[in-house]
């Protein structure tokens, strides 16, 4: 089976404008996250965008730039425009445009899932060992079941944990799981699941990935020991040690 990369990137984002065009330590954050997923045994890498300034500087660095409607809700439907355009890959890998450090052997992983064909969707989970990490909103959890396939995400640590007497309990009463947000699909899942509505858990939660769960679809996952690093805000930059 053939697969794509693709790189889904906007300027206007709410929290950090600007954000793919961000200069670290030399090079853009776009072409920090380019460059990694070029590392990967993928047959094309493509960055996808709805703004001149950003497929300007990818054309300027030597990659493959393609432009997308400005309607896009999600990186998922820019996603789908660039495989409706692209129909020779059967397997796209949507990798986020905010995590320039992003390790080749985690996008290698999610496309290894694909060797069942009976996998529809496949993303990553990692184990949470820190009271920061499970009670951080900003930190989607995700439980399993034996399948390894994902049964619920949310911004609250789940399961609940009912015999714990303080927050500090939790951690070491149960293994939970956070998600780390890259995606792959069939290309025929991929196109019919940006067909689907808002769902009212999608809603609830901010997890687009819900959508898919309430419409019947399952979420295949592999475990990462590989910690990445999201830039979401300007304050993010201070996580990076160059």
């Amino acid at each position: 089976m053939k697969v794509i990369g693709i790189i889904p990137a906007r300027y206007a984002s709410t929290r950090f404008p600007a954000k793919p065009l961000v200069d670290i330590a030399g090079k853009t954050m776009i072409q920090r996250v380019y460059e990694q997923a070029k590392k990967c045994e993928l047959d094309h890498v493509v960055v996808a965008t709805d703004d001149d300034r950003i497929a300007n500087v990818v054309s300027g660095f030597g990659g493959e730039v393609m432009m997308t409607d400005t309607s896009h809700q999600s990186g998922t439907d820019r996603c789908a425009e660039v495989a409706l355009a692209l129909p020779g890959y059967e397997i796209i890998i949507n990798i986020q445009g905010d995590e320039p450090f992003i390790d080749p052997v985690q996008i290698s992983l999610v496309k290894s899932c694909f060797a069942d064909q009976h996998i529809q969707l496949a993303t990553l989970i990692k184990e949470i060992h820190t009271e920061e990490e499970l009670f951080n909103p900003n930190i989607p959890k995700v439980v399993i079941n034996s399948a390894q396939q994902a049964i619920y995400f949310s911004r609250h640590p789940i399961p609940y944990i009912r015999n714990a007497q303080k927050q500090e309990d939790w951690v070491d009463a149960h293994q939970f799981y956070k998600h780390i947000g890259i995606y792959g699909y069939t290309r025929e899942t991929l196109l019919a699941i940006t067909k689907l509505s808002p769902s009212s858990l999608e809603m609830a939660e901010s997890l687009e990935q819900l959508r898919w769960l309430e419409n019947g679809y399952q979420i295949h996952t592999k475990v990462t020991g590989l910690e990445t690093i999201a830039i979401d805000t300007p304050e993010d930059l201070k996580k990076i040690n160059l």
